[in-house]
């Protein structure tokens, strides 16, 4: 298996930070968007520096998805630290209000300091950060109510910045998903592969298979034993991928044992959740 270093950081990231910063006057609040499987591998690390001061709201999405038990110790972590956390399921909409409810009341204390300059009430004005594919697009339909955002699938959708009017108070400043320059630390790296955060032509499946196989034994065997049939692994996984394409058919021609082919359909299985509700994050 090929276990060289992730690292992805295309020219467009760069300039969404750059740009980010030149708006950043014009902010008001940031919806920082990080997914509920994955809370702290999801979390740009250097976004403090990016946004400086501004209230912001931590918003999981995906929380549907995620294995609660695991997930909710960051809820209580992040809270902790001082973030007002809202936890959404993107499918049902569950909590989506309550990020306008809270936007508002920090709309009233701005347009209370601005009557008291002279000024005329306006819109809040929010700008929404997040990873690659960590569910912006499609929060962002919830939030407007119809399908307004174009919504991919695939990392690096959104192209540039634009603003959006999410709810008649609000205006929304859209943003590319973006990650860091360097992958200092290569198990958020891999996760964020695992979740189609990164690209996958840039990855290698046998690597990114082979960890999804790896922490799944680590963190949930028994969905993987349930899936797979498998209860150990092998160093080299080769008998856990023998054991997977003889019960997916994954062989090609005479029975040999098409081991890209395994790769993907691990990927795939992932991706569509067949595994069940999964966190791979710990708290130290």
């Amino acid at each position: 298996m090929n276990n060289s270093p992730i690292q992805w950081y295309p020219g467009h990231m760069a300039k969404t930070k750059r740009e980010i910063s030149e708006k950043l006057n014009l902010i008001d609040i940031v919806y920082e968007v990080i997914d509920a499987r994955m809370p702290k591998s999801s979390k740009i690390v250097d976004i403090d520096d990016l946004i400086k001061d501004k209230p912001r709201l931590l918003i999981m999405t995906k929380y549907d998805l995620c294995d609660k038990i695991e997930t909710d110790k960051f809820i209580k972590y992040y809270e902790e630290l001082g973030y007002q956390v809202i936890p959404v399921d993107l499918m049902k909409g569950t909590n989506v209000k309550r990020i306008v409810d809270v936007s508002e009341i920090i709309l009233e204390e701005e347009n209370r300091k601005r009557k008291e300059k002279g000024l005329k009430p306006r819109n809040i004005r929010a700008l929404i950060l997040g990873v690659p594919n960590v569910g912006k697009s499609t929060l962002i339909n919830r939030l407007v109510g119809k399908k307004s955002a174009g919504v991919g699938n695939k990392p690096g959708f959104t192209k540039s910045l634009s603003w959006i009017r999410i709810h008649k108070n609000i205006d929304l400043l859209d943003t590319p998903g973006i990650l860091w320059p360097k992958q200092e630390d290569q198990e958020s790296a891999h996760i964020l592969a695992s979740f189609s955060s990164i690209k996958e032509e840039i990855l290698n499946e046998d690597q990114i298979a082979g960890f999804i196989l790896r922490k799944l034994y680590e963190l949930y065997p028994k969905s993987l034993e349930q899936r797979y049939g498998i209860s150990e692994l092998d160093d080299d996984l080769i008998e856990a991928y023998d054991t997977i394409a003889s019960r997916r058919g994954a062989l090609s021609k005479g029975g040999v044992v098409d081991y890209t082919k395994v790769s993907n359909l691990i990927i795939r299985d992932f991706k569509n959740g067949y595994f069940g509700p999964i966190t791979f994050d710990r708290l130290k």
